[in-house]
């Protein structure tokens, strides 16, 4: 306890007056988003889209070299922005989004204070963002109202990452869909102002107009091959992690397809119903868990049904056919890190008729090997017609490595 309260220091009233807080980058339109309401509620959030070796390297100095990929990713960027002389290291906090869960990103707050020690910095304040409410912090405060924003926000991202993503493979002008995508970031980021009034209403209008924007991209009329990008959250969201996996793919004339983030904050809430159904814990909460599923469940299906009613675009799968086709595979009480759920996506993907699949396995990552890469085999035996690879990302890997492993998926799946 002694050492908790040496290391642990609460983001306060007085810090949010003058203090920058850097946000990791792991979905560049979604934490823009993000970051974004954040700044209107008082809270001076900037994200930190910083790439290259040197992150690596930073967060290896000040991390051991057995540490999953992604916290010494997320430390290493944290680092490198304060060593960097851009911020005043007595006026910025740092932020980290975490679940509460079993896996080890719940236990990046203590390794992050740790490294800001080792580092000189032992006096910058490390914000928990967590509904679980792993810890205090009197200066940041989850309101309805931010929760609300926050919740749009990530189902704009998740809309624009799906069309930009059906889009760029077969735009005849180059850079049409990344430039649309980042154009709407910018105007609904304008709209997220908490002067703004946000009706349900007022967001279906956007999604329509969105779709029609994206509808009017002139497109080739080919065929690519269609692969799906699966794995720990971070490495297979984050280009930082992944080495711009997403960019690559298209270059090489691929059609990407990775799953929204909406799915993993069901998959959240859902573990807590699964807890009280095999574990009987959380019973005094459980009816407050189901209203929150009900009413994210309703939000995609409002959005799967104006992309089916609007454009030809394919929409996300419901995640209630998602939580369906795991059965016989894998039980939902396997929920550390990603879980069932990274089954359930590669099941997904193949449902919809993707079935060349990347597995990104960061080092380090045990649940991720046993529910990604351990899965493989009772997937394939009963679709042997699905073609996963499974690429190992870590400080020490090479990208032509990754990047051989990928040409030649992509070699099969044009056999």
């Amino acid at each position: 306890m002694k050492k908790k309260e040496q290391n642990y220091i609460p983001f306060t009233e007085e810090m949010k007056k003058d203090y920058t807080v850097l946000v990791p980058n792991m979905l560049p339109m979604h934490f823009t988003l993000i970051c974004k309401v954040f700044r209107n509620f008082g809270i001076r959030a900037e994200l930190l889209t910083t790439q290259g070796q040197a992150i690596k390297d930073t967060g290896l100095k000040y991390t051991h070299n057995d540490t999953c990929y992604p916290a010494i990713l997320v430390i290493g960027q944290f680092l490198d922005a304060l060593q960097s002389g851009k911020y005043d290291p007595h006026k910025t906090a740092l932020i980290m989004f975490q679940t509460g869960g079993g896996c080890r990103a719940s236990n990046y707050i203590n390794l992050i204070r740790k490294a800001l020690e080792k580092a000189g910095y032992g006096y910058v304040p490390v914000i928990s963002m967590s509904l679980s409410g792993l810890e205090h912090h009197p200066g940041f405060r989850m309101s309805v109202p931010m929760v609300r924003r926050l919740m749009y926000a990530v189902l704009y991202a998740d809309l624009l990452m799906l069309l930009r993503n059906q889009c760029r493979p077969y735009e005849i002008h180059c850079g049409e869909s990344e430039a649309l995508a980042q154009k709407w970031t910018d105007r609904l980021a304008k709209e997220m102002d908490t002067g703004n009034r946000i009706s349900y209403r007022k967001v279906k209008e956007n999604y329509r107009k969105i779709l029609q924007d994206f509808d009017r991209i002139p497109r080739a009329e080919i065929k690519k091959v269609r692969v799906g990008i699966v794995g720990e959250i971070f490495v297979k969201y984050s280009p930082l992690a992944n080495n711009s996996l997403e960019e690559f793919l298209v270059k090489e004339g691929a059609e990407v397809t990775v799953p929204g983030l909406l799915d993993f904050c069901l998959y959240c809430v859902y573990n807590n119903l699964t807890d009280t159904k095999l574990l009987g814990r959380n019973k005094g909460v459980y009816p407050l868990y189901r209203i929150a599923y009900r009413f994210f469940l309703g939000k995609q299906q409002d959005l799967i049904d104006i992309i089916e009613e609007e454009t030809e675009f394919d929409p996300p799968t419901s995640f209630e056919h998602t939580v369906s086709l795991v059965r016989g595979y894998i039980g939902i009480g396997a929920k550390m890190g990603e879980g069932w759920l990274l089954t359930a996506e590669m099941l997904e993907l193949a449902d919809k008729g993707i079935k060349n699949i990347v597995c990104t396995q960061p080092f380090g990552c045990l649940p991720n090997h046993i529910c990604g890469k351990g899965m493989m085999r009772p997937i394939k035996e009963k679709n042997p017609d699905i073609n996963i690879v499974a690429i190992d990302y870590d400080a020490g890997a090479t990208a032509v490595n990754q990047e051989n492993r990928l040409k030649l998926m992509l070699a099969n799946s044009k056999d």
